[in-house]
């Protein structure tokens, strides 16, 4: 309470009356007169009163007016939970609602058995109308099988599944209609030019499907981001945490944080605004204090993800690296099952980095052959090892090749001593480099003979040559690769792109500024810049700019 006791409001002649602690509080003066006054400070609390009172008494439980308040009579019903306190629409509804209908091929291009060719807009009923016979439509969201002709020329095209979707029980909220027509190319073709020929119909662009379920609060921004990361998903993992994302994890767990600070918000302007009439409970500040710290910690740990999810989106960066001749380029070409790299029993045939993505135990994965690392004998060569150096100080995870029945070459000891010990020596964090050991050519040691590896221990035993060992390095992979991507089976939501990790970092330094201040009304206004970062980053305060840049990575018919 003593931080508070400090802080003052602004705009307020000194009053008689006593404040918190018994010490003299100003009050908030209004202009005009007194009954417009009560109205004017009366609106101000309801805006806030209502969402925050429905927050803190949970669903189905009756309405309970605030100590001392009476919050207004026809105040809104809250919206479902992690859809309401952050507004998905943006675009204007209704102006997508007069706007032209939109059709394209949804599925992939090329020859296929089944095309899906779908429309959205307030014309698609016409649409299917035009173009099937009989002309009535069919029952909401059953598939129908229908003739289908030029409504110019009459001119028979196909016979397909159509299917009819009203708004707004549709994906884009509007009324859709999908023609499932043979994947020939003629077909498409012909189909597609048909819709062309009907008024009020064009061609969609890049993404416009999705982008009119996004304006029609079918999906909010976080889920849009989701659906393009399952579009594009190449490995296990990075289809698990697209699916999480689409379903809504991130976005229900920043509306949640939202409704922390919309409650917070209500209580500060409560206080603002009715502090002097002794109408609110003891200890009202002090619960917003502790419910803002939890806040805090919670926006802090996700901060602290070492931007796993950015790198299960984009892929690891994983760099081979050893002295000549161990058998990183074998490697490389065992683990991306193709020649990537040239194998020679010359040393020194990798003279550049050589790069492969790769699927790696259900991650995704940039696989990096470099160089040998050793005094180069000519400038090309040496050239060679600079970028290997480099690419080392890049990697998520190095995988250290040595040869194990050659560990006390000088090349080895070299690398040993310049690459795998300072490494190691290093504490692990989360967030630090990491190594993996290979000892290649496995084959070429004595069953029978004293382990010479035993001084490098943790590593592992692999012969490129026989494939002995393989099952147990990718077994390591993927627990590597778990700790550097994260685990999207499991656990909180991972930011998967940059703009997440802004929001979030500036809704925590919204939040520290909070604590800072002493003034009740900077105070309140802290609060309302940490709502807007959380509303950016579900969609609720985009602009235009930011909507482009995303819908623009999804195909056309989507």
């Amino acid at each position: 309470m003593a931080q508070w006791q400090s802080r003052t409001r602004l705009a307020r002649p000194p009053q008689s009356r006593g404040g918190v602690g018994g010490a003299p509080r100003p009050a908030r003066s209004f202009p005009g007169k007194p009954g417009q006054r009560a109205a004017r400070r009366g609106l101000m609390w309801r805006g806030l009163w209502a969402p925050a009172a429905r927050a803190a008494r949970g669903p189905g439980s009756r309405r309970v007016p605030a100590p001392g308040v009476s919050p207004p009579p026809s105040a809104q019903s809250l919206p479902a939970p992690g859809r309401g306190l952050l507004p998905r629409t943006g675009l204007g509804t209704a102006a997508l609602a007069s706007g032209p209908t939109i059709f394209a091929l949804s599925s992939g291009q090329g020859r296929c058995g089944v095309a899906v060719i779908r429309t959205s807009g307030p014309a698609s009923s016409h649409a299917l109308r035009s173009l099937s016979a009989p002309r009535d439509l069919p029952p909401p969201r059953s598939a129908q099988l229908r003739r289908l002709s030029d409504p110019l020329s009459g001119e028979p095209l196909d016979r397909a599944l159509v299917l009819w979707f009203p708004g707004p029980h549709s994906f884009t909220g509007e009324d859709c209609v999908e023609f499932h027509v043979h994947g020939g190319a003629a077909v498409v073709s012909g189909v597609l030019q048909a819709l062309g020929s009907v008024p009020g119909l064009r061609p969609a662009e890049a993404g416009e499907f999705t982008r009119r379920a996004f304006a029609h609060g079918k999906l909010s921004l976080t889920e849009v981001e989701g659906l393009a990361d399952l579009i594009h998903a190449e490995t296990e993992a990075q289809r698990r945490q697209a699916l999480r994302q689409l379903d809504g994890e991130l976005g229900q767990l920043c509306s949640s944080w939202a409704e922390t600070l919309t409650k917070a918000l209500a209580y500060v302007e409560a206080y603002i605004d009715f502090g002097e009439d002794d109408n609110l409970e003891e200890g009202v500040l002090e619960q917003v204090d502790i419910e803002l710290q939890a806040l805090e910690a919670a926006l802090g740990a996700h901060l602290q993800d070492a931007r796993r999810g950015q790198r299960l989106r984009s892929g690891a960066h994983v760099v081979v690296a050893g002295p000549p001749n161990a058998g990183k380029s074998s490697l490389v070409n065992l683990l991306s099952q193709k020649p990537v790299s040239i194998v020679s029993p010359e040393p020194g045939t990798t003279r550049d980095v050589l790069e492969s993505p790769v699927d790696l135990a259900g991650f995704p994965v940039l696989l990096s052959d470099t160089a040998g690392l050793r005094e180069g004998v000519g400038p090309v060569e040496q050239e060679g090892v600079r970028r290997a150096h480099e690419r080392l100080e890049q990697a998520d995870l190095i995988m250290a090749v040595l040869d194990a029945s050659d560990l006390a070459s000088p090349q080895s000891c070299s690398f040993m001593d310049n690459i795998l010990v300072p490494h190691r020596a290093r504490s692990p964090t989360g967030s630090s480099q990491r190594l993996l050991l290979v000892l290649n050519k496995s084959d070429l040691l004595h069953p029978e003979a004293p382990d010479p590896c035993s001084a490098l221990a943790p590593y592992l035993l692999l012969s490129c040559l026989t494939g002995e060992g393989l099952d147990c390095l990718l077994e390591a992979l993927k627990r590597e690769l778990a700790a550097v991507c994260g685990d999207p089976s499991k656990g909180p939501p991972l930011l998967t792109r940059a703009r997440h990790h802004y929001h979030l970092q500036g809704c925590l330094e919204a939040l520290g500024h909070y604590r800072q201040v002493r003034d009740l009304a900077l105070a309140a206004e802290a609060l309302r810049a940490a709502r807007r970062h959380l509303a950016y980053l579900t969609g609720g305060g985009h602009t235009e700019e930011i909507l482009d840049v995303i819908f623009r990575d999804f195909c056309v018919g989507k």
